[in-house]
């Protein structure tokens, strides 16, 4: 288990480094927020339900950073029906929650 581990950290490096330009600090684990309109946001929910209570709203591009905070479940289900626990960093606050798989996209960290 652990083998397989850092074969995975080695493998996200290695792309990471091909993907990103010299200098810039990026790396895997950051997100934006896609397939919501413009002028709505991503309803982000305290438990991976749709009926749980909304604890942030994402605004494609009129949000701070988005970060993993754990495995996406159910593991193997298509994206529209995982659910993604996320820390969201805006200014002086974090919020932790749930959003669908099938609303982020890969970003480059700040």
């Amino acid at each position: 288990m652990i083998a397989r581990c850092l074969l995975i950290a080695a493998a996200c490096v290695a792309i990471a480094e091909m993907a990103v330009p010299a200098g810039a600090t990026s790396g895997w684990g950051c997100f934006q927020v896609i397939n919501v309109r413009s002028d709505d946001s991503l309803n982000m929910r305290a438990k991976p339900s749709a009926s749980s209570a909304v604890v942030d709203e994402l605004g494609p591009r009129r949000h701070g950073i988005i970060a993993e905070d754990g495995a996406c479940k159910p593991v193997g289900s298509p994206p529209s029906r995982q659910w993604c626990p996320i820390k969201h960093f805006n200014g002086d606050r974090t919020t932790r929650g749930w959003v669908r798989m099938i609303y982020l996209a890969p970003s480059e960290c700040p």
